[in-house]
């Protein structure tokens, strides 16, 4: 019966699906797959600041790989809007390859590209399988989180000389001491972090038992101070874009059935007196606004004046090729820029993620990111009216990705594995409802 219910899904099923279900195993073996996959996830997400590239390539790898054994003995779902998404930008980024300047390193971005989708689908599938794993990988993400958290906040005692490398000696912060943590770099640090922040929160809230509280609200603490101690302006406003959407959305539900003139007044309450908190710190704590000042200080900040060159450059090859692009990856980025790049500003990727999408997939690449965000946004918030649980994953989920929007506005930590899987993890909690994929 069960060969004739796979054998049948596999033929009436969506076109692009009915490779799925070819095996039928009984009901134990899918339950050891579901295990198998958590676990997989599990270590991946908690080791995502503590793998070398080379372990986290591996992990990757198997999760492609365990995804396509589970769909195999699986019956095929529906294909959901957001996966069509995904499959567009794909399929754009195929083309974008094959017409590529510089074919083999763009393949060697195209082949990241699927491997992330890989970890994406069987978060998916794991998380409409078995929706009680959402907590533990939450969990495995904060444990991750805590660590990085203390490694980098020893770092406050650590000598001057070590953490120099960092100190920018031509800019208005110069001076400034700035932890890094196990990631090596202050800004992937933050990006690191600032995602975990909002899910902390959620946890801290949703979890039950005195312990589990403890956790997520230890976490949440030392997050968000090592996060400040970073002092990247990049992760200081993607933390105040996630924090500010979670208590936005927190207060939409929780006053969903209040009087509509409080629904109304308490949230706009709210932001305006966190807006004035912020001015406060901008204006009366000195390296907060130090960092604040160098960020206005247009050119007359080196780090900024380089972005500043970075971003010409890349505008450059985005009116060369607008329509294509290079090809995905950051070695195709590497093997193109120079020929646009001024002296002395050699970057390793366009410090903008709207632009690098554009750079790398010309304006077809970024309008099918638009519309993927766009349904997934819309995805998200049509859950905040659902039961609690759910509800409250879908705003963690929501608030980082506001998080690592607004840092990769100027900046392209996004496209690292320990910020972007973080990201995949959070369009996964968002579609994994029934019925969407």
């Amino acid at each position: 019966m069960a060969s004739a219910d796979a054998t049948q899904a596999a033929n009436g099923g969506p076109l692009l699906a009915r490779w799925q279900g070819l095996i039928s195993p009984d009901q134990a073996v899918l339950k050891r797959l579901e295990g198998l996959a958590g676990l997989l996830l599990l270590v991946l997400l908690t080791g995502l600041p503590l793998f070398t590239r080379t372990g986290l390539a591996l992990v990757i790898a198997a999760c492609g790989a365990l995804w396509l054994l589970w769909c195999l003995c699986s019956t095929p779902r529906r294909i959901g809007a957001i996966t069509l998404w995904l499959m567009l930008f794909f399929a754009i980024a195929i083309v974008a390859t094959g017409c590529s300047p510089v074919p083999i390193a763009a393949s060697k971005g195209l082949i990241k590209l699927l491997s992330y989708l890989g970890v994406y689908a069987l978060l998916c599938k794991l998380l409409l399988s078995n929706e009680r794993w959402w907590d533990r990988l939450v969990a495995g993400l904060l444990s991750g989180g805590l660590l990085s958290s203390v490694l980098a906040l020893r770092q406050l005692y650590a000598s001057s000389e070590e953490l120099a490398g960092w100190a920018d000696p031509n800019s208005i912060s110069a001076g400034t001491i700035r932890i890094y943590g196990p990631l090596g770099n202050p800004n992937l640090l933050a990006g690191y972090l600032l995602p975990l922040i909002p899910f902390a929160a959620i946890a801290l809230v949703r979890w039950l038992g005195v312990g589990a509280k403890l956790f997520a609200g230890t976490t949440l603490v030392l997050a968000g101070t090592a996060t400040l101690f970073t002092y990247s302006r990049g992760g200081w406003l993607g933390m105040i874009a996630a924090v500010g959407v979670l208590l936005l959305l927190l207060l939409l539900r929780w006053t969903r059935h209040w009087p509509l003139i409080w629904r109304r007044v308490v949230p706009l309450a709210v932001l305006l007196i966190g807006a004035a908190c912020l001015v406060v710190a901008a204006t009366q704590i000195d390296p907060i606004r130090t960092r604040i000042t160098s960020l206005l200080a247009g050119r007359g900040d080196s780090s900024n004046n380089f972005r500043i060159n970075v971003w010409m450059a890349a505008i450059k090859m985005v009116q060369d090729r607008p329509w294509l692009g290079i090809g995905p990856g950051n070695a195709a980025f590497n093997s193109i820029y120079p020929l646009y790049q001024q002296p002395k500003f050699n970057a390793l990727s366009a410090y903008s993620v709207p632009l690098e999408i554009l750079v790398e997939t010309g304006i077809p690449g970024l309008l099918a990111c638009l519309g993927l965000l766009a349904r997934s946004l819309r995805q998200g918030l049509q859950q905040l009216h659902a039961e609690a649980p759910r509800a409250l994953a879908a705003i963690a989920s929501l608030a980082a990705i506001a998080g690592m929007l607004m840092q990769g506005s100027t900046d392209t930590i996004f496209f690292r594995p320990e910020v972007q899987l973080i990201g995949w993890f959070a369009l996964a909690t968002l579609v994994s409802r029934p019925g969407e994929s």
